[in-house]
This record gives C-alpha cells, sequence and structure tokens, in this order.
C-alpha cells in the first residue's frame, strides 16, 4: 500500500461519515495535502481540526510521512465554496 493510501486510510478510521482526499502535489509519496470534510469540525477552531486530522497520523511521520497540509471543513463550509475551488476527484 502507498503513503497515500496509507494515509487516507487512517484518517478514514478515525474520521467516520467524512469525504477524505489525500493529494501529493509534487509526486514524493512525502509531502501529501490532506483535505478532510467533516461535520466532526462543527464549533471547533481551526487549530482543534488541524489537531483532530494531526493526532491520528503522530506515528506515520516517525516512519514515512515529512510533511502534511491539512484543510478542514464541515459539509457545511464545503458546500457554501466557489465551485471553480472545488477541484477534487
Amino acid at each position: 500500500m502507498n503513503v497515500v493510501d496509507q494515509v487516507k486510510k487512517c484518517l478514514e478510521n478515525s474520521f467516520k461519515d467524512s469525504r477524505i482526499e489525500i493529494l501529493d502535489p509534487m509526486q514524493d509519496q512525502t509531502h501529501l495535502e490532506a483535505i478532510v470534510i467533516s461535520d466532526s469540525f462543527e464549533g471547533k477552531t481551526l487549530l482543534e481540526q488541524h489537531r483532530l486530522v494531526m493526532k491520528p497520523l503522530k506515528d506515520s511521520f516517525t516512519s514515512y510521512l515529512h510533511a502534511l497540509k491539512v484543510k478542514t471543513y464541515t459539509f457545511k463550509t464545503w458546500n457554501q465554496l466557489p465551485k471553480e475551488k472545488l477541484c477534487l476527484k
């Protein structure tokens, strides 16, 4: 299983009923971007949201992951984004 799939699986296990996309913009399998859309972020600060995403990946940073850019949204905020900014699969 490649790094993108490992990170996605880890986050999917932590965020049920969410949409998760993992991108590898540098195509190097170590500098990734996570877009996590989950209603579990409702009422939380951006810092709290990012901590929720990073916590299950803590061990990944000691072995195979170097950098992770995190973008978090609730489904409500995601659906309010201008459609031209949505570039997910």
